[in-house]
């Protein structure tokens, strides 16, 4: 790469090949030794000499565009025509922003995801710049101005404290029989021409149009999750040690009210390392899972047509969470950091994804306090649900219609 190279701090280097999620969990749980250390992070990625090039090709300082993100962003817009048609070049400007990025705070470094996309920032806020040439030609100068402005406030922000290791739980669980999604009705959608709605593929390779951010059509084709649901719920208590309470009064372990809720289901495992559910069927139609001691997950997430959600699409996403956290491959931490936030992490039973998040909780200081002093007997994760030795179920109050 020669000393063209040279423009952000310490020597530009290479990426590790992303670890599968299998090739994680096997890690985890090898019993021979403790496992290798994470390579040390990447903040100065090579491969960007030809976007180097260019901007002098283009009269422009590549040093002086790596210290002033404000006028990277102009510079890439102003010649958004030239560089996505070349893959190199667009591969090399990529990386550039990306670096300067980077540069922006101190504990900010490249991460490569299982899908084998490139994040850069930190635990703060990460952003795929493999995704940020294509944007930047879209987007309008609203948009790239709250970009900077989020980019901005995000580097001057005071840095929340040391980091912590990684929230990887391992799921270990065992189960009798695999979750069979009992079969969902089909039907068709049309809309006010009477045309066929294909939900999940509306969009194809292109965006959304504007307007569909602001659209919930059909939102009953989401009644199938009510199935879903209720058939977790089944094969849950048919398979692990848990005791199962169907109560109205629970939605509150979801922060809902029960004016909004049809049915509520908690499921408490009988070891007090495992982590509970409450399952919220509502009549939006949708389902609000409550897991653990603090974090709530909808399905749908959003319900708006431009995210295109489907039931089968959100009941595999309700199914991966839900056999996750019965296999022990789920784990919160709270606080986190001086804004006091809390994360969670995922990692499918079988291996096959894994999702975290992390940010402020909607929760009393009493539901806080305890679930601080909770959390404490699990620091790396919810332990496996046992499996069954006859479990209770109790019922307050018939359930709601599907």
């Amino acid at each position: 790469m020669g000393e063209i190279e040279d423009l952000f701090g310490g020597p530009a280097s290479g990426l590790s090949a992303p670890l599968s999620n299998k090739a994680v969990l096997s890690r985890l749980t090898a019993q021979s030794g403790p496992a290798a250390e994470d390579a040390a992070p990447v903040k100065h990625l090579a491969g960007y000499a030809p976007f180097v090039a260019f901007c002098e090709s283009r009269g422009v300082s590549a040093g002086q565009l790596a210290s002033d993100v404000n006028a990277l962003l102009g510079f890439l817009r102003t010649n958004i025509g030239d560089i996505p048609g070349d893959p190199g070049l667009n591969e090399a400007a990529t990386i550039f922003v990306g670096n300067v990025i980077a540069a922006m705070r101190p504990e900010a470094h490249w991460t490569v995801m299982a899908d084998g996309s490139r994040e850069v920032g930190d635990r703060d806020m990460m952003i795929t710049v493999d995704r940020l040439m294509d944007g930047l030609g879209e987007a309008d100068d609203g948009m790239v101005a709250g970009l900077l402005t989020h980019l901005t406030e995000w580097a001057d922000d005071e840095p929340d404290g040391p980091e912590f290791p990684a929230l990887r739980p391992v799921p270990s669980g065992q189960f009798r029989e695999p979750f069979v999604r009992p079969e969902l009705p089909s039907r068709d959608y049309r809309n006010a021409d009477g045309e066929a709605i294909g939900y999940g593929n509306r969009w194809g390779a292109d965006s959304p149009p504007e307007d569909s951010y602001s659209v919930e059509t059909h939102r009953e084709r989401f009644e199938g999750l009510h199935t879903v649901a209720r058939a977790l719920v089944e094969y849950l208590e048919s398979e692990y040690d848990v005791d199962v309470s169907w109560d109205p009064a629970h939605a509150a372990d979801a922060a809902m009210n029960i004016a909004e809720v049809i049915d509520v289901a908690r499921l408490t495992p009988r070891d007090p390392l495992a982590a509970p559910l409450t399952f919220v069927v509502t009549g939006s139609p949708g389902v609000v899972l409550h897991a653990g001691a603090l974090h709530n997950f909808a399905f749908p997430i959003c319900g708006c047509d431009a995210c295109d959600e489907t039931a089968e699409s959100e009941g595999s996403r309700m199914e991966e969470l839900v056999l996750g956290v019965a296999a022990g491959g789920y784990g919160e931490r709270y606080p986190v950091g001086r804004k006091r936030w809390a994360e969670y992490a995922l990692f499918a039973a079988d291996g096959s994804g894994n999702r975290s998040g992390r940010g402020p909780v909607g929760a009393t200081p009493a539901q806080l306090a305890a679930a601080e002093e909770r959390l404490q007997a699990v620091p790396d994760g919810w332990k496996a649900w046992p499996l069954r030795r006859g479990g209770r179920s109790t019922r307050v109050s018939a359930p709601g219609p599907a």
